[in-house]
């Protein structure tokens, strides 16, 4: 054990910590969190000045407050009990799985078309640098 009469010096020796103690460190992490990524220091100040609070405490906060909108999305899948709705529901349902569909197969073609293209102009670049090549010209 080794003794300092340095301000931050508790007494005890701390093996490669230096002779700064965990706080200082916090400290300027945090000084230099407001810095450059201000709004995660801002969050780490307040989880520190909440007690930091237990990971299963903030799961059970987020079960608690987002348990209703899930309730509510299950509900609606399970139907209205209005056979009417019910099937009309189900067209536009299948109408906008078509369109969905429809919309993708458009989008690989389109994206097919763009690759030709590029096929097409790499290849015109390559002929007009060999037909160079063998005129003996120089770039």
């Amino acid at each position: 054990m080794t003794f300092s009469s340095a301000p931050w010096s508790n007494g005890r020796s701390c093996r490669g910590a230096g002779p700064f103690p965990r706080r200082s460190l916090e400290i300027g992490a945090i000084v230099l969190g407001f810095i450059y990524v201000w709004p995660v220091a801002a969050a780490y100040v307040v989880w520190k000045l909440m007690g930091y609070p237990a990971l299963d405490e903030l799961k059970s906060f987020a079960e608690r407050n987002l348990r209703g909108g899930f309730v509510r999305r299950e509900a609606f899948r399970q139907g209205t009990g209005n056979s009417a709705f019910e099937e009309y529901r189900r067209r536009e349902l299948d109408r906008l799985e078509e369109e969905r569909r429809r919309l993708e197969e458009e989008s690989r073609a389109f994206t097919d078309f763009v690759e030709e293209l590029k096929r097409a102009r790499d290849r015109e670049q390559f002929d007009a640098f060999m037909a160079r090549r063998k005129a003996g010209t120089n770039y």
